[in-house]
């Protein structure tokens, strides 16, 4: 039974309509609608209530649907490294950082009486920011290949 006809027949045996289905997913009756005819798919969240609101598993759930097990695989890759993704857009804007104080400075210092110290090296700040942004780059692109070849 794909996961259309048995989200039909567990909500008719509850007694409910599509519209109080849908109230308790939190979503439209269209989408329920959808749901149900094989026109689309929920995302793993709304399959965990569904599995939640019947009392059945997730896995009877999916094991039900081919296309559906396929839809939340290729769904879960995207999100399979939203943390290590994070870290290298932070890697890279603190580089940017480092390059617009470092620039930011030298004008002051140059167009200005003012004589500001930039603290922490001079390694620091000539090559801080050009190493931060192509370790970020080149973090960023493992990552992507990495989602690729899942």
């Amino acid at each position: 039974m794909i996961f259309g006809e048995k989200l039909r027949n567990e909500r008719k045996n509850k007694g409910w309509s599509q519209e109080e289905l849908a109230e308790k997913l939190f979503v439209s009756r269209q989408s329920v609608s959808k749901w149900e005819n094989g026109q689309n798919y929920p995302s793993i969240e709304i399959i965990i209530k569904v599995s939640d609101l019947f009392g059945l598993t997730i896995d009877e759930l999916l094991r039900s649907d081919e296309e559906l097990k396929e839809k939340v695989i290729q769904d879960s890759k995207q999100l399979a490294y939203p943390k290590l993704k994070f870290l290298f857009d932070v890697l890279f804007l603190l580089g940017i950082v480092l390059l617009i104080i470092k620039i930011g400075i030298l004008i002051i210092n140059k167009w200005t009486p003012f004589d500001f110290t930039l603290f922490g090296g001079s390694f620091l700040w000539n090559f801080g920011s050009l190493i931060l942004m192509i370790g970020a780059g080149i973090g960023s692109s493992i990552v992507k290949d990495k989602f690729k070849e899942d």
